[in-house]
């Protein structure tokens, strides 16, 4: 019965916001006669009409969650749709559902989210409140792929929605990382704003009242909405600002949305006659608009309840632009215009970034989109006032390749803003620029990669040195693939098979195999990523378990891999709780694979097929290391963290890895040390928890 009533709800908004044909609502009957997740299709479909995206949005839409469930149903039922609607459906299905990719996959799923927002950004709004919705079911505790989840929101989804314009969705998405990663800050700052609740509505009525009674003595037609700022946007300036909740001036605010420009100025200067603004809190972003076009009037009040708060006053084309800012409103309010816009030139990063994402090695786009979402934005020009876009820290290198590929390739040196320049130098918000190219210049130093902000100039220049090393790329590529065979537990007879090879150059769209080598070899894919192609054509084929003795006694070979000490065949650690000797340790018979070793506490091994466990013992060289996670939580004082890394060095430990960050007046560190076992391992941890200010010290599976 809930189902069915869910199901209505969701019929009754779609029929009551949209015009369907009669032809349209058959189909849509259709996927309503099916058994799907409908909480998750409401949850989306609100956010679809919130976006006022259009009816071939909601259809499409439909249509691909039944495909996800029902493939053969989907696909009869999107024959019936229109060409856009079909075009919508294939983009869907280009772009995977998050939880069920691999590491690897995600990435790439991230780089089809740019390709398919350069054909429809219907699409990836869509995939971001379904994203939306998958983490806020997400509950404590969470597993690895939970936190690999939540960060890659944190990292790339919530920044994205940011630099698209896409507020409100960037803020519920924010709100519940905070939710997950600082439970206990979050359901305080909640549980304060919401004992403030009755009284900060109450102040917000009565504002409402005053500011709707200016609108009527200035004989202004507008409109007046109210919010109170999200727990996430209160718990960055609490946290991260070092701000009590008294110095946080915008948790209440009113929006004034009217006609034209003059109206705006109208309705400032009555506000400022009737409720005193605070002093350095009125801002004009009308006459000084933020680098992504954003226009508004900004003031903040002391009102009746002597508290601040914000009001903000736009026009109506103003607000649509504020709502669907930047490069979401070029998409959604599409035009014919015979000439670039500003805004049109400002999309530089974001094409490129397109571009890229075609090309670029997966780590490698990974690290420059999310520098890129996290910078900040520059706007530079070219002398005949071409008006260009790019991340804080660009240089005059990125300029000359954003200009062209062979500008960038000839380029010896800049002019900035008349003055001549070394071409690393950092270009600056509103310098304009010119770029020297010589004919004689042998091509880019491969130094530039230093200096270079953007993924299109480090693109650009990896392909320059890719073209002009094709020979020794192939060579490299080549021994780089066969190496990771052997590491992976492989034969080449194996594996490359001429069809699974076949397989594999069609996946990549690439002619022969020497075109495979030559991307391993230049970077722009990994062996990793093709040789576990290759593993699983192989494992698909392949199904037979490995014989294994009751028992695997862990030793290593003359070459020091880990090995079964009765059979010989190879044995690997697992990634999730990296077990170390010493631990009490449990087996996994693995497909090709030979056998995985965990730690007997591991949390992942209540997934693991249970036929498939075998006991496992310890029998490994006095030489032999293992690579450990120490998680520290300490009090913030001068220089900890070098005592720390002075302890571990000083008890003969190699770090291999190292972070830190600040947790309100706390900081966490986390570090990865070399050991030779479990005791040394413990006695690492009791030396550190001896320090002063440390609160607590646990050894930690990722």
């Amino acid at each position: 019965m809930q189902e069915k009533a869910l199901i209505d709800k969701i019929k009754e908004n779609i029929l009551k916001k949209y015009q369907f044909t009669d032809k349209e609502k058959e189909i849509i009957e259709n996927v309503f006669n099916h058994e799907l997740n409908y909480d998750r299709i409401n949850v989306i479909i609100n956010f679809i009409i919130d976006f006022k995206l259009d009816k071939s949005s909601v259809i499409a839409f439909l249509c691909y969650q039944l495909y996800k469930c029902y493939p053969e149903d989907g696909d009869k039922l999107s024959k019936e749709l229109n060409e856009e609607q079909q075009e919508i459906v294939e983009d869907f299905k280009t772009i995977k559902d998050i939880n069920q990719l691999t590491v690897s996959d995600e990435i790439e799923d991230i780089k089809r989210m740019f390709i398919v927002m350069s054909n429809d950004m219907r699409v990836v709004i869509i995939k971001l409140a379904g994203i939306y919705y998958d983490i806020s079911k997400l509950e404590l505790p969470l597993d690895e792929n939970g936190w690999r989840f939540v960060n890659q929101v944190k990292d790339i989804h919530v920044p994205l929605a940011e630099r698209l314009g896409l507020d409100e969705l960037k803020q519920n998405l924010y709100d519940n990382v905070i939710r997950l990663e600082h439970p206990k800050e979050y359901y305080k700052l909640k549980e304060t704003i919401e004992s403030k609740k009755e009284e900060n509505e109450k102040q917000l009525e009565i504002t409402k009242s005053r500011l709707q009674s200016i609108l009527n003595d200035l004989k202004i037609h507008g409109k007046i909405v109210s919010r109170i700022k999200h727990v996430s946007s209160i718990f960055n300036k609490l946290y991260n600002k070092r701000l009590t909740l008294e110095q946080i001036y915008d948790i209440l605010a009113m929006r004034v949305i009217v006609d034209t420009v003059e109206e705006c100025y109208a309705v400032l200067g009555r506000i400022h006659a009737i409720y005193k603004p605070m002093a350095g809190r009125v801002k004009d972003y009308i006459a000084n608009p933020k680098p992504n076009g954003y226009k508004s009037l900004h003031t903040t009040i002391i009102v009746e309840n002597q508290h601040p708060l914000e009001v903000q006053i736009r026009t109506k084309e103003m607000h649509r632009e504020s709502e669907f800012s930047g490069v979401c409103a070029h998409w959604l309010y599409k035009e014919k215009k015979d000439k670039k816009s500003d805004f049109d030139n400002r999309l530089t990063w974001f094409r490129q970034t397109i571009e890229n994402a075609k090309s670029m090695a997966n780590e490698d786009f990974i690290e420059t989109l999310k520098s890129d979402l996290y910078d900040g934005v520059i706007i530079v020009q070219t002398p005949k006032g071409r008006v260009i876009e790019f991340p804080e820290g660009a240089t005059a290198i990125d300029f000359a390749y954003a200009i062209h590929t062979d500008v960038g390739n000839s380029c010896v040196g800049a002019k900035i803003n008349g003055k001549l320049k070394p071409i690393t130098t950092l270009l600056c918000n509103g310098d304009i620029v010119e770029i020297l190219t010589s004919a004689h210049s042998k091509g880019p130093s491969r130094d530039w990669l230093k200096y270079v902000k953007t993924n299109a100039a480090r693109s650009k220049i990896k392909a320059f040195f890719k073209t002009e090393l094709k020979t020794e790329n192939i060579r490299q590529g080549k021994a780089m693939l066969y190496q990771t065979i052997q590491d992976k537990g492989y034969t080449q007879g194996q594996l490359l098979t001429e069809k699974y090879i076949e397989e594999i150059l069609r996946r990549y769209n690439m002619e022969d195999i020497d075109e495979l080598y030559a991307g391993i070899g230049s970077g722009s894919i990994t062996s990793n990523q093709v040789v576990s192609r290759f593993i699983t054509l192989y494992n698909n084929e392949n199904t037979e378990l490995p014989k294994v003795e009751t028992i695997v006694h862990l030793k290593r070979n003359k070459d020091g891999i880990l090995i079964d000490g009765d059979s010989g065949m190879l044995v690997r650690f697992a990634g999730c709780c990296n077990p170390i000797e010493g631990d009490d340790i449990i087996g996994y018979i693995s497909r090709g694979k030979g056998v995985t070793i965990h730690r007997a506490s591991c949390p992942n091994i209540k997934y693991l097929e249970p036929e498939r466990l075998i006991d496992a013992q310890w029998q490994v060289k006095q030489d032999a290391t293992f690579m450990a996670n120490i998680k520290v939580l300490a009090q913030k004082s001068d220089n900890n963290i070098g005592r720390i890394t002075n302890l571990i060095t000083g008890l003969k430990l190699n770090i291999r890895g190292f972070d830190a960050k600040d947790v309100g007046d706390s900081f966490i560190c986390n570090l990865r040390i070399e050991v030779k076992n479990k005791s040394e391992l413990e006695s690492a941890i009791t030396s550190i928890r001896n320090l002063k200010h440390i609160i607590s010290v646990t050894r930690s599976e990722r």
